[in-house]
């Protein structure tokens, strides 16, 4: 059986075109399981209707509640005439990467799907995103549907990480892999492959360093990357041929290579680092959203600790 059955779909309030339950439907069509579209809603000017009563501004609620409701069985209406399980929730919440989160834990949803929107880099650093928080504190995999068609025999592009420094890498790069391959065998899938990308020293960082010399170096780890790839893919038996090691930033490598494999999707792991350093630095994961034309599938560690409980109380 395939490994998402239960799928979360956020819904945009703001289009009509839903390319996310596009996504999510395709997956079911093809693994089984169920959807539910979920969106959450807030109109600070309810709270400012001091003159009605508490009961009063529920209902006013309640009422746009329903009205949202309609709409998204209305988006769903041919999906449903075809017999496709899509349950409908909408919840009134003033933030809605918690509630999304929340949903997630209360309802056991393994898979997050929402459509991936660009973000301009200085805005992201002072007003973090939805889809940042969603990377980082959500405990399922979280699938970043970008706005077009899923390509005929789109191959899936796992990014791993092949740096020894940090022991959680290796654990999760083999679970990116067996993920990716368990969601290639329920998808028109050809072919997997992995990319891993090995940082360069310029000239500039080595000019104070006697004997030292960048292209004798960065070969040297490229080697050790291309070591780390081979004992990885032999793990799982994949050819040579279907993995590229490459010099550069990973979002780069990473972007360039789906293009050029026409990747209808890139499986990235993201440890969901916080705090200052993920604001100063980014997520390797944040950074690729931007640059790439497919979709992204990010994946957590087994010992990621997400910062939120299950609440099984909608916030009306």
């Amino acid at each position: 059986m395939a490994k998402y059955q239960n799928l979360l779909v956020a819904i945009d309030p703001d289009r009509d075109d839903q390319p996310a339950l596009r996504r999510a439907v395709y997956l079911v069509r093809r693994n089984g399981g169920r959807i539910k579209a979920f969106l959450t809603i807030y109109d600070f000017s309810y709270e400012m209707t001091t003159l009605l009563s508490p009961e009063e501004r529920a209902a006013m609620q309640q009422g746009v509640i329903s009205q949202h409701t309609a709409w998204i069985n209305q988006q769903c209406r041919f999906y449903l005439d075809e017999g496709v399980p899509i349950e409908i929730k909408v919840v009134w919440h003033n933030c809605p990467f918690e509630a999304i989160i929340q949903e997630v834990l209360s309802g056991s949803h393994d898979l997050l799907l929402k459509m991936a929107h660009q973000h301009d880099r200085f805005e992201s650093v002072i007003f973090t995103p939805t889809d940042w928080h969603l990377l980082r504190k959500c405990p399922c995999p979280v699938w970043m549907v970008k706005d077009q068609p899923w390509p005929e025999s789109g191959k899936a592009l796992v990014a791993v990480n092949l740096s020894s420094e940090d022991p959680y890498h290796d654990p999760l790069n083999i679970k990116l892999v067996q993920e990716t391959i368990e969601l290639a065998e329920n998808v028109d899938q050809a072919d997997i492959h992995l990319v891993g990308a090995c940082p360069v020293t310029s000239i500039n960082n080595a000019l104070e360093l006697t004997d030292f010399s960048p292209s004798v170096y960065n070969d040297a780890i490229r080697g050790q990357h291309l070591i780390a790839m081979r004992a990885l893919r032999q793990k799982f038996c994949i050819e040579e041929k279907f993995t590229h090691v490459e010099k550069g930033l990973p979002e780069e490598v990473i972007s360039d290579l789906a293009e050029q494999l026409q990747a209808g999707v890139v499986v990235l792991g993201t440890l969901g680092r916080t705090g200052i350093s993920a604001v100063l630095i980014g997520n390797t994961a944040e950074h690729a959203i931007d640059h790439l034309k497919c979709d992204l599938l990010v994946i957590k560690p087994d010992n990621f600790n997400y910062p939120f409980k299950a609440d099984n109380d909608d916030k009306l």
